[in-house]
């Protein structure tokens, strides 16, 4: 493809409100990408001949972006990127009772959170830093969309630009649990649940929606949201997305272990976290010092995950667990409590005392 059919392909699309096929147009991720054809070296001088504002504009930077990627410079493409969405927000404001271009700025948005992640994949000095001022930067440019998004008060339901707001949300979300910074998603939650849209969303993005919610409901110590939110979003994900249903899986199960239910070892062995299900027989049987064994054991994996904190809280439940046997055993509502001491140390855990 040369580059002048390419740029025809763009302006039919783009007087024709082709959205989704804009949207490639503009993608780093589709072919025309890596089409060594389509690199010229002045992009604006190209864009300018053939389109009118403010596409010549868009392309132009989608082209500096590609260009940047190639040679490695991703703190480059990540300005590019940036500047290119700050054009596109303009437009897209500019809009009236019209959302054809929803597709194009989720394909940028996301691209520009890709790209700000990818800053710190290179062993550059300060890359980590520099990554973490570039999420933050695509948050300001995607909440600025998310904006536009919610301000839509006077289209159609079919031509509002409310439709944009949940993947704008997911977006957000990505990038709030990547900088730590899960308190600003309060709001966005808000107007989420507060949309009469929120049931209508697509089904992937519900489900993304309440895998992140139920995440943050599971920090809150929230257990029946988080429970409610994660398995919804276990049991709507494709039985396909292994993958996927395994990382919502690796939240659901500390939840419902939490809330009494412990995971069967054939569910956790089906996805490949069978750490979980060392957990849950540790707690089932009331053994304190194999529960801490299993949490010195997959250590890492529990800390990688952020579940770490919320399985050491199983703790009070496993002692719940062995003091029930106790009971069971003495067939008495009066246990002595040398008792519980005794069996505190035949489960191998001698550091109890009796003032504890």
């Amino acid at each position: 493809m040369l580059f002048k059919i390419y740029l025809q392909m763009v302006n039919e699309c783009w007087c024709n409100k082709d959205g989704d096929l804009f949207s490639d147009y503009i993608s780093i991720r589709h072919d025309h990408a890596r089409n060594i054809n389509l690199d010229v070296s002045d992009p604006e001088e190209e864009c300018e001949s053939y389109l009118d504002q403010p596409l010549d504009e868009l392309i132009a930077f989608h082209f500096r972006v590609i260009r940047e990627m190639r040679k490695g410079d991703y703190s480059e493409a990540f300005n590019c990127q940036h500047n290119l969405i700050q054009v596109l927000i303009k437009v897209f404001q500019s809009l009236k009772d019209d959302n054809w271009l929803l597709a194009p700025v989720n394909t940028v948005a996301l691209e520009l959170r890709l790209l700000a992640i990818k800053i710190g994949s290179g062993n550059i000095k300060g890359a980590h830093l520099k990554s973490r001022e570039g999420l933050e930067k695509a948050a300001d440019s995607l909440m600025a969309c998310f904006r536009i998004c919610t301000a839509d008060n006077r289209s159609l339901e079919c031509d509002t630009k409310k439709w944009g707001m949940m993947s704008l949300v997911n977006q957000l979300f990505k990038v709030y649990f990547r900088i730590n910074k899960l308190n600003l998603m309060k709001p966005l939650i808000r107007a989420i649940e507060s949309s009469p849209l929120k049931e209508r969303f697509s089904l992937s993005h519900q489900i993304t929606y309440r895998y992140f919610v139920g995440r943050k409901a599971m920090f809150d110590s929230d257990f029946t949201l988080a429970n409610e939110y994660l398995t919804f979003a276990f049991q709507h994900c494709h039985k396909m997305s292994k993958k996927n249903k395994r990382l919502i899986l690796i939240y659901l199960a500390p939840v419902r272990m939490l809330l009494g239910s412990m995971p069967s070892k054939a569910a956790m062995q089906h996805y490949n976290i069978l750490e979980l299900w060392e957990v849950s027989q540790a707690v089932r049987r009331g053994r304190v010092g194999e529960l801490s064994n299993v949490m010195q054991k997959h250590q890492t994996f529990f800390i990688k995950f952020g579940i770490y904190l919320i399985l050491e809280r199983l703790k009070i439940l496993t002692y719940r667990n062995l003091f029930k046997k106790v009971h069971k055993i003495e067939g008495s509502s009066v246990v002595p409590i040398i008792n519980f001491e005794i069996a505190l140390q035949l489960t191998e855990d001698p550091k109890i005392d009796m003032e504890e």
